[in-house]
């Protein structure tokens, strides 16, 4: 797959009205602790004439019957806006009593309580289940995603699924059911495999435009894979080992700039795979974050003998922090929408690459000079060491001029 542009929205008009939801809250929250502590105040208070002289039992069950009654409203009104809070900032917002719900749907996220009560080390009481908030906005295919037989063979849905991760509702529930099996034909040994095809009929060709690699070799995909199914004859080939413009940096000149050596890395959008593979030539390992958008994108690559890992840019990384050693990527920083989204990417990127580690940024498009520029101070901002800087343009197709930035950064150590 390249890079994948989602513009799913980016979520500020969302901060936004929590944030001001929140603040209501918490009115709303000293409001009622106001008016509750002046009647707990006053029932505790009030002593009628009578009941000095006489103690009236009447009277004192009377005021007993006002101070559970405040206790029970004051319970009540806590529960409530417990509930009023979780539903603002998103939690426990599928309704799982509409019709039409899936029943397998329903079984997933239904909470379990663990059998021995509270667990002393993470303090939680029942375990639930991890799906995507977003999914509420998807509710009808979210239910058709979890309509089937359990126990037998999965729909032929994966291009479903993918719509569902596309629109935010990631992760995905899990499913009960056996995904469909496809005869991997003609895989070839680790290191061959790098640089071979396979048998076509080892991919899933449902839902997708073209239903052969040769149907591949002549599109566009996206900007980062044009042609780039094409391993054995193509420009595939040459990449990352020859240059063509001065945006595009070799693989060993760029390994040679790191400090301590690099040795395991993680490629955004990494197409069909032809950049972990130069990696594996070198003995160092990358994973590759990729959809199939429009090819099977992860079937190719491990049929390569490499890594793919199927997940969208909205999606957390799956990663421990300061892991790895070098974190490649392409058009992948081209999330679309608001400044933000990009920030919540470039924040996570750092988190998982290590002190002295290389951040290659590799033929990024610039849309416009608004865009570099933009770029160019969220990177700042992080305080990377430039080891190559490299803005130039490139002829598109069509005749026209385009820039495009490729650069080469290293993490501070931070205290």
């Amino acid at each position: 797959m390249g890079s994948v542009s989602l513009k799913v929205g980016d979520g500020t008009a969302r901060f936004k009205r929590a944030s001001v939801c929140s603040s209501a809250v918490n009115v709303l929250m000293l409001f009622s602790v106001i008016i509750t502590n002046i009647f707990a105040f006053y029932a505790f208070t009030y002593h009628p004439t009578k009941l000095h002289h006489h103690h009236n039992p009447k009277n004192i069950a009377l005021i007993s019957e006002k101070v559970s009654l405040i206790l029970r409203e004051i319970d009540s009104s806590q529960k409530k806006l417990a509930q009023m809070e979780k539903e603002l900032l998103g939690y426990e917002s599928i309704d799982l009593s509409r019709p039409n719900i899936a029943n397998e749907l329903k079984e997933f996220l239904k909470h379990h309580e663990l059998p021995l009560g509270k667990d002393s080390r993470t303090g939680i009481t029942e375990m639930m289940a991890s799906v995507g908030h977003s999914c509420e906005n998807s509710m009808d295919l979210l239910s058709q995603y979890m309509s089937y037989k359990v126990n037998g063979p999965c729909p032929d849905d994966w291009s479903l699924g993918q719509k569902l991760i596309l629109r935010g509702c990631e992760p995905l529930p899990r499913r009960r059911c056996f995904a469909k099996t496809i005869p991997k034909v003609g895989l070839q040994p680790f290191p061959v495999s790098l640089w071979k095809n396979v048998s076509e009929k080892s991919f899933s060709w449902s839902g997708l435009g073209c239903k052969n690699i040769a149907c591949l070799h002549s599109k566009k995909l996206n900007k980062d894979c044009t042609g780039c199914f094409n391993i054995v004859n193509g420009y595939e080939t040459q990449i990352y080992v020859k240059a063509i413009g001065k945006n595009d940096f070799l693989i060993d000149d760029v390994l040679a700039m790191g400090n301590v050596g690099i040795r395991i890395g993680f490629d955004i959008g990494g197409g069909s795979g032809v950049f972990a593979a130069r990696m594996a030539e070198r003995n160092v390992t990358l994973v590759t974050a990729t959809l199939n958008v429009d090819a099977p994108f992860n079937e190719f690559i491990a049929a390569r003998g490499l890594f793919p890992l199927y997940f969208s840019l909205d999606h957390r990384f799956p990663f421990y922090d300061n892991v790895f050693d070098l974190v490649h990527v392409a058009n992948g920083l081209d999330v679309g929408g608001r400044p933000e989204k990009l920030e919540f990417l470039m924040f996570d990127i750092d988190r998982i690459l290590r002190a002295g580690g290389l951040f290659w940024v590799d033929n990024f498009h610039c849309y416009n000079d608004d865009k570099k520029r933009a770029l160019t101070r969220l990177i700042e901002r992080f305080g990377y060491k430039k080891l190559k800087w490299v803005v130039g343009e490139k002829i598109n197709s069509s005749g026209k001029s385009e820039v495009y930035l490729s650069a080469v950064l290293q993490k501070p150590a931070r205290v």
